[in-house]
């Protein structure tokens, strides 16, 4: 049988209030990061772009995701092939 204790609506909110700053944080660091690292980069350092990139490492074996041989330090989208 459920449970049909009221919701606390102070609680909720300060729950709903918490989960929003987790939210906002990964958010703001996500931001950041897009600003030096390509989007396209896996934790792998594996490029993951269904597109051309100078920065792709062809030399892999097939069926795997190419290399990413760009710098952290440069402006990746001038690589990017249209």
């Amino acid at each position: 049988m459920p449970d049909e204790s009221p919701v606390d609506k102070e609680r909720y909110q300060a729950s709903m209030s918490r989960l929003g700053d987790v939210f906002r944080s990964i958010n703001d660091t996500a931001n950041e990061v897009s600003t030096w690292r390509c989007p396209y980069k896996n934790a792998q350092d594996r490029c993951t772009a269904k597109f051309g990139c100078r920065n792709q490492n062809r030399a892999n074996p097939d069926e795997e995701l190419f290399i990413c041989i760009g710098s952290d330090k440069l402006d990746y989208r001038s690589a990017w092939e249209v």
